[in-house]
């Protein structure tokens, strides 16, 4: 598929996030209104005035706001980045790779980030190419040698340049807020948020079989939103790792070196220290522990950021014209 397809898909995927996040905030605010007593059904007819409603409106468009302008920075300080300064050849070394695939995918250059983890990982984030970033753990820049450097950076500028960064650190930020007011709805029904009396009053038991199914639909949604956004986040970001990969090749003109990253990852069963379920979409390969991403069928993809590693990998041996054996063991940096 044209990169300007995968954009332009991308922009009209992060626009439907923002309406699904702002009407799940909205149907959650509205059910407040009912259990609060703002509103009420009385003979037929919906009284009273949406002042919850208003008010979780508000705060998703605030939200929505954040996270399109202040996303990264949210992202990176979340795990702990600092910015990649040429202190080390080692560290150089990164920012030269960077520039070469910037060139490559003929963008702009991103900034460079650095987690202090000794897992090896990487991920890109920012709203656009002009504002993106490509953030590398520790542990990749110590065991990983140029030619893997090259194919895990030529994967994340594939991800900038599809659009997918802004996507993602949308994802990122919103299933954030939709968990924060699912938290928010249990606390309030905990602290007595069920007796919302302003109009009910008034209003006889037509209106009290109304409110008692308001609440279990509110807190059915209240279950249900965090979940379904995993879900999303999860499938999303599924979808584009194998494309990802293709590019990574397409950039380094060379399969073998992500192949040989991914490889070298593969052996590595550490998680990272920062991994977050939040923010475990965003990386080349789960933060997480990967038990459940490496096995295959519906529920184990339906639950999993990424493709079944054994799959990319095999999928880049093929384009590499290795399919019956594997690369060579990775090189020592």
């Amino acid at each position: 598929m044209d990169f300007r397809v995968l954009q332009a898909q991308n922009r009209r995927r992060t626009a439907a996030l923002v309406a699904v996040f702002i009407v799940v905030f909205g149907a959650l605010g509205f059910g407040l209104d009912f259990l609060a007593g703002d509103l009420a059904i009385v003979n037929g007819r919906l009284v009273g005035f949406p002042l919850l409603t208003i008010a979780a409106l508000i705060f998703a468009g605030f939200q929505s706001l954040l996270s399109f302008y202040g996303g990264t920075s949210l992202i990176l300080l979340s795990v702990h980045a600092r910015e990649l300064t040429p202190d080390t050849p080692k560290h150089q070394m990164v920012l030269d790779v960077v520039r070469e695939m910037a060139i490559a995918s003929r963008m702009p250059v991103p900034k460079a980030y650095i987690m202090d983890d000794p897992a090896p990982n990487a991920f890109a984030t920012g709203r656009d190419p002009d504002h993106s970033v490509v953030c590398v753990t520790s542990g990749l820049v110590e065991q990983m040698d140029r030619e893997e450097l090259q194919g895990v950076l030529g994967h994340e500028m594939a991800h900038i340049r599809d659009y997918d960064i802004r996507t993602m650190m949308m994802i990122a930020i919103l299933v954030g807020g939709i968990a924060m007011l699912s938290d928010f709805v249990f606390r309030w029904m905990f602290f007595g948020g069920w007796g919302g009396t302003r109009i009910s009053r008034d209003s006889g038991d037509s209106n009290n079989d109304s409110g008692a199914i308001m609440a279990v639909l509110v807190i059915l949604l209240a279950i249900l939103a965090p979940l379904f956004a995993q879900i999303i986040a999860m499938a999303v970001s599924r979808e584009r790792e194998y494309l990802a990969d293709a590019s990574s090749v397409e950039f380094t003109r060379n399969p073998r070196a992500l192949l040989r990253a991914l490889e070298h990852i593969a052996q590595i069963e550490s998680p990272l220290k920062q991994g977050t379920r939040g923010t475990a979409h965003l990386f080349i390969v789960s933060p997480l522990s990967r038990d459940s991403d490496d096995r295959e069928g519906f529920f184990d993809n339906l639950f999993s950021t990424h493709p079944p590693l054994k799959s990319r990998i095999a999928r880049l041996r093929a384009m590499a014209g290795a399919s019956a054996a594997p690369s060579s063991a990775p090189a020592q940096p």
